[in-house]
């Protein structure tokens, strides 16, 4: 009967932890690209310098992990805003961040 009653538990605690399991954690991609709005021009322009708000943002979402920030690039969201994933990949050397993740492949393009 015990058995009968933790079943139903484990099964809610194993969809809790599946829906925030995404790259950014339970926040997605999508939603965490407003983030990068300080990035706009440095996003569709290389020769643009990042602001110190695009390195702080950039910094905390690298942070999270690479791959959340890989997800932010790709995103909808940021695809809608006009950011060029060729060119956002290359924010964080920009903002000279020591801890990137160098030669980190995000879909068709590697971080310098």
């Amino acid at each position: 009967m015990r058995g009968l009653l933790v079943l139903p538990l484990l099964l809610a605690a194993a969809a809790c932890l599946a829906e925030g399991a995404g790259e950014c954690g339970a926040t997605p991609p999508d939603r965490m690209a407003l983030r990068l709005a300080p990035c706009a021009s440095a996003a569709q322009n290389p020769s643009a310098a990042p602001s110190g708000a695009c390195c702080g943002a950039v910094r905390t979402i690298g942070k999270q992990s690479p791959q959340c920030l890989c997800a932010v690039m790709l995103s909808n969201t940021a695809k809608s805003s006009g950011i060029k994933p060729e060119v956002a990949i290359t924010i964080p050397k920009r903002c000279n961040l020591t801890d990137r993740p160098v030669g980190y492949k995000c879909g068709a393009y590697t971080s310098p």
